[in-house]
């Protein structure tokens, strides 16, 4: 049996790994994992649950009541469900977002998504794209990338994403929110934020969207 394809891609909030990641699964026709979104979920969970982000006892002891779930829509979306419903948007909010750091430094947490995230891609020709990828969840991987950007261009696109939904933006806060997520996530003991030694560094500062997309599809496909 032919060995599944695994590409890998990490980075800070906002350099723009998963809107790149879904494109090129949809054009390679392999499976998309956003694994942010799942510890996002985890996240959902603990707020839908009123638990403290600082109760780590309770949070893991909820973590076998949390099934998640991918599912293609027939249109190139990737969904999200925690125990059957739909959370694609809900996590998406900025309330999980400035709490997702506390949940994704949680060894047990980080255990688990690891878990399920490495037994889909034993199976399976898969993009992932989070911050340990390349390091920690396929460390075999064929492809490793590493994006990122200015903090200002990334708290710039964060912004429009949304905006675009809807919401009110207060940029420099924003621009301060991303960069305490970028210390949370580099300095965090579990599997923090670094570059993989073998992984190709991408900066997306000044690229728009069609070329790292294209740039990445020439260097799997070639």
């Amino acid at each position: 049996m032919t060995k599944p394809i695994q590409v890998a891609i990490d980075g800070p909030a906002g350099a723009g790994k998963s809107s790149v990641a879904k494109v090129l699964a949809k054009r390679l026709n392999y499976i998309y994992l956003d694994t942010g979104a799942m510890y996002r979920a985890v996240t959902w969970y603990v707020l839908q649950k009123k638990i403290s982000f600082a109760d780590t006892a309770a949070i893991e002891q909820i973590l076998p009541e949390i099934e998640l779930q991918f599912s293609e829509d027939g249109e190139g979306n990737w969904l999200l469900f925690c125990n059957g419903q739909d959370i694609s948007q809900e996590i998406r909010t900025t309330e999980v977002s400035n709490n997702v750091s506390a949940i994704a430094m949680l060894t047990k947490v980080r255990e688990e998504m690891v878990r399920q995230q490495q037994k889909i891609a034993a199976n399976h020709n898969v993009i992932m794209d989070g911050r340990d990828i390349c390091s920690t969840v396929l460390p075999e991987a064929q492809y490793k990338f590493f994006l990122t950007a200015s903090l200002e261009e990334r708290a710039k696109r964060r912004g429009a994403e949304l905006e675009a939904k809807g919401e009110v933006v207060d940029y420099e806060q924003l621009r301060q929110e991303i960069a305490l997520r970028d210390e949370k996530d580099s300095k965090r003991e579990v599997s923090p934020l670094r570059q993989a030694e073998d992984a190709m560094l991408i900066d997306t500062s000044n690229l728009d969207f069609s070329t790292v997309v294209e740039k990445l599809f020439s260097i799997i496909t070639k």
